[in-house]
């Protein structure tokens, strides 16, 4: 197989391509991101019966070519940038950067069958990503505008806004201004526009919101049954996923997600750290999740919570291991759900439950050691026994 590696810009791509065994390079070309140059490229790898394309950045720069080979029938992978950039640093070109080199390197990281992520066509988890992200940035939006109101009323009105402050609270205490001045003037009629803005933010999250809550229905998903997720949680969960089943065990979805343990040894001492590494969105999702079940009396989250608390962890040491054995159960889950639809229409082969979830992950034994091994069903499943 001939691997061509792809730097691609807004404006032109490059392609590499290197001869696996021996990680040389062969040829290479650049072209427009264009149509037309998109077929003159595919034209030149044609040579190459067997190939696959490593496009560096393929969910953002490389999004539209990545898309355009899938729907011929290529074999596309995505190649994190940081994997170029170790790449570029371990071979002999002196750190030298150019766009051949970064798509040599690219090809490189999928000789070596390393840091990859196969590529699919685009369906209902691109979906949930595209709505999941426009809901976040509706928010932001959100946040600035009432910020922006917060200051202004502090100006206009003795003591300011309350601190949850929504539209109709806001238009009741602008109605009791009189201002004195055109400053005051112009702060009123400010905050008019922003209590308007803020209405039509709060109508557009909640449409998102329904949205994104009948694609998570129409996904036939398990995850709301998880005590402390809910519709927009599921829907990151699944569009920061993807298909479950590409990770091969547990312990690989919370590196993943940030949820596990580094492990920093050297001789006879060990110790683990805090991750701040790995999809951070996707971190944020099981963070809430977890934080919802410490706060429900009585879950199994709660007396799990509990019980590393009396073990003589702090408080933030038994959330990271509530968090990490969340992160188990929310992939067993979905790949449930992936075995549970893989003879339905658009479903996907290829995952095992046995030999994935039997894998070992990264454990502590100790308070600074705060992240446990992978959880058991027993212990960590919130939804009733059927």
């Amino acid at each position: 197989m001939m691997l061509i590696g792809v730097d691609p810009h807004k404006s032109t791509h490059t392609a590499t391509a290197v001869e696996p065994s021996t990680n040389s390079e062969v040829a290479s070309i650049r072209i427009d991101a264009t149509l037309g140059e998109y077929r003159r490229m595919l034209t030149w790898a044609a040579r190459w019966p067997d190939r696959r394309w490593a496009i560096e950045n393929a969910e953002g720069l490389g999004r539209h070519l990545a898309s355009w080979l899938l729907a011929r029938g290529e074999e596309v992978v995505d190649v994190p940038s940081t994997a170029t950039a170790r790449v570029r640093q371990l071979s002999r070109g002196g750190g030298r950067k150019n766009d051949r080199i970064d798509a040599a390197a690219a090809a490189c990281v999928a000789a070596a069958q390393g840091d990859f992520r196969p590529m699919v066509a685009e369906g209902a988890t691109d979906a949930l990503a595209v709505l999941d992200e426009h809901r976040v940035n509706l928010a932001q939006a959100r946040v600035r505008a009432v910020n922006q109101l917060h200051a202004l009323l502090r100006a206009l009105l003795a003591g300011g806004a309350p601190t949850d402050l929504t539209a109709a609270t806001a238009s009741d205490l602008l109605g009791k201004v009189r201002p004195q001045g055109e400053a005051e003037q112009a702060r009123k009629a400010v905050a008019r526009e922003l209590i308007t803005e803020i209405r039509s933010l709060d109508a557009r999250l909640k449409s998102s919101c329904k949205a994104i809550a009948e694609q998570v229905e129409n996904s036939s998903s398990s995850l709301t049954e998880i005590v402390g997720v809910g519709p927009i949680i599921a829907g990151r969960l699944i569009a920061r996923t993807g298909v479950p089943s590409r990770f091969p065990n547990s312990g690989a979805f919370a590196n993943y997600a940030g949820a596990a343990p580094i492990e920093v040894a050297s001789a006879d001492h060990a110790r683990h750290r805090l991750s701040r590494t790995g999809d951070r969105q996707l971190n944020s999702a099981l963070h809430t999740a977890a934080v919802t079940q410490i706060r429900m009396t009585g879950s199994r989250g709660n007396r799990y919570y509990r019980s590393k608390i009396a073990e003589g962890k702090t408080p933030r040491e038994a959330r990271r291991c509530l968090k990490r054995r969340l992160a188990d159960h929310v992939w067993r889950t979905m790949i449930a759900d992936e075995h549970r639809l893989v003879a339905s229409p658009g479903g996907h082969s290829g995952a095992t439950l046995q030999s994935s979830a039997a894998g070992t992950t990264p454990s502590t034994n100790s308070s600074e050691k705060s992240l446990p091994g992978p959880a058991t069903e027993q212990s960590m499943s919130p939804r009733p026994a059927s």
